[in-house]
Order: structure tokens, then sequence, then C-alpha cells
């Protein structure tokens, strides 16, 4: 039985799955209502260290660059429009190849060209985020982000981190009001 997170929420996922050494984020959506516009949400992930930056561009794993230099991180590739049930975007992480020095893995999903488009997460509904155990799929745990995030065209949804020798998954569901740009610069990438 997955656990349900609430917004700031968090579960030691080693706990809920002992042995754990792989994991899918699952991140799906709906477009709730739209003009017509194609509706393309991308999820990305950063790879961070303590101070809370990416150690190097390649730590970055988006649809244009799907791995990490080190390959503990895959991304399946781009879904561009939401339709349809299940996930929509799939990250998959080996946390035993993941290198030592990366404490976080951040789960972002961005409205590509979302000021342009007039597009925001406003018009987004039943937006989650899903961590499965790679061996075997099973749900590990749950965030549904049900508030309504309004403008915002960015949004962290949520994020995996080291404690201790336990890796643990934080339900965070907060709004990034800059954008893309300002989203990926404040992990300390070129962009």
């Amino acid at each position: 039985m997955a656990v349900s997170l609430t917004k700031g929420g968090n579960v030691s996922l080693s706990k809920e799955a002992p042995g754990l050494k792989k994991i899918t984020l699952g991140l799906g959506w709906d477009p709730r209502k739209t003009d017509g516009k194609e509706f393309d949400l991308d999820a990305m992930v950063f790879l961070v260290n303590d101070a809370g930056k990416v150690r190097s561009d390649a730590d970055f794993v988006f649809f244009n660059n799907k791995q990490s230099s080190d390959g503990s991180v895959v991304h399946a590739g781009d879904n561009r429009s939401g339709a349809g049930d299940g996930d929509d975007e799939t990250i998959m992480i080996d946390l035993e190849k993941l290198p030592a020095d990366v404490q976080k893995v951040v789960a972002t999903v961005v409205i590509y060209e979302g000021k342009e488009r007039g597009q925001n997460f406003g018009m987004v509904d039943k937006a989650y985020i899903r961590v499965l155990n790679g061996d075997g799929g099973a749900e590990i745990a749950r965030f549904d982000l049900s508030e309504d995030a309004g403008t915002v065209t960015a949004m962290i949804f949520g994020e995996v981190y080291r404690s201790g020798a336990d890796w643990k998954f934080k339900a965070i569901g907060q709004g990034y009001d800059a954008g893309f740009q300002a989203l990926v610069q404040s992990y300390g990438v070129n962009a």
C-alpha cells in the first residue's frame, strides 16, 4: 500500500521498501482547460549537492539531456500532450549509482513556453508525482498536487534525498513564479 503524502510531508523510501536499489518517478497531469494551443509540460530533475546546486550542467536531466553523465538518472522521454491515463513522463533513478556528493534529486515540471502561450498551472488538473520501486514497479509513495497553482509556469513537485544511509521522498508542491530560466539558474545550471 503506497503512502499518500500531503504538501511538505515526507516518507522513508528505505523503510517502506527495504533493500530498495532503484526507483522510478512517475509524473502525471491533465490540461483542465485549453484554448486549443498545444499544452506541453516537461518533467526535469536536478541532481544537487549539499549546497543545493548541480555539480555541472550534466546534472540537469530533461528531454534534451535524457541521462546524467554517470547513467544514474534516466529520463524516459517527452510526452507533449498529457493525454491518456497513467504517468505522462517517468524518470528512472539508480540509487546505488548516484554519486556520493549528490544529496538530492529534485523533480520539477515546467510548462513549455507557458508565458508565451498564456498557460499556467492553474489550467492543469490531476497533477501528481509518485515513487515506484524500480524492481517490480510497486508504488511506494504518491503526492497529488491539489491546490490551484494560479499563474505559475514552473513547479517543484518533490525531491528524493539522502538521510544518513536511507533515502527519503518529500512532497514539495511549490510554484516557481520566475519561470524556467530562473528555476534552472537557481540550481546552478548555465542556462
